[in-house]
């Protein structure tokens, strides 16, 4: 059997090797090298996208020298906490609805800048986190205690690359998100992740 190929992105932004599979793919630029490994940067590019994993007919080999580093989340809610947003190709609708419910005019190079000053530490390939209390996040916020966390109703369960742990009661005070605040806006405005809980 073969060893999982670091392609897979955590709600922190790591990108890690699991051989979980996830419910969506995305990408951040070409990342990795002729042998298929990743380098230290974690992005190339500002459009971090949250794209299908099946698009019309389109097929690509994972990891082609040259070609785009092909990334997959957990879910929706993961991808959105690690700082990536809707596809405006693959997933135009969800791309509209997660603009409208973010409250977004301009064009989409400059929504990315935005969420870029908001997930990223300039020259350090490291997350941004923020501060918050946690009875004000909305539904689909990842907050950070050790591990992720989801925020689902009165509830939490913790992120794992598998899948979710057991559901437990909201924590209350405040907490360290991970979920940027352009996003947190969206999940706010009526943005409903799709989420595998």
């Amino acid at each position: 059997m073969s060893r999982p190929l670091q392609n897979r992105v955590l709600a922190t932004g790591e990108i890690v090797a699991h051989p979980a599979r996830g419910r969506f793919m995305g990408n951040r630029g070409i990342l990795h090298d002729e042998r298929r490994q990743i380098g230290a940067a974690l992005w190339r590019h500002r459009a971090w996208i949250i794209c299908v994993l099946q698009w019309k007919d389109w097929h690509r080999d994972v990891m082609t020298p040259g070609a785009y580093t092909e990334l997959f989340f957990l879910d929706e809610a993961v991808a959105l906490a690690a700082g990536h947003r809707p596809c405006a190709l693959c997933r135009r609708e969800r791309y509209n609805a997660y603009r409208e419910a973010a409250r977004i005019t301009g064009a989409a190079a400059e929504m990315d800048a935005v969420l870029h000053d908001e997930r990223a530490v300039p020259r350090r390939f490291f997350q941004r986190r923020d501060r918050a209390e946690a009875g004000d996040l909305p539904d689909g916020t990842i907050v950070f205690d050790g591990v992720p966390w989801l925020i689902w109703g009165d509830t939490m369960r913790e992120v794992r690359p598998e899948g979710y742990g057991p559901s437990l009661p909201r924590v209350a005070g405040e907490v360290t998100v991970l979920t940027p605040p352009t996003t947190r806006r969206a999940l706010s405005g009526g943005y409903v992740p799709e989420v595998g809980v």
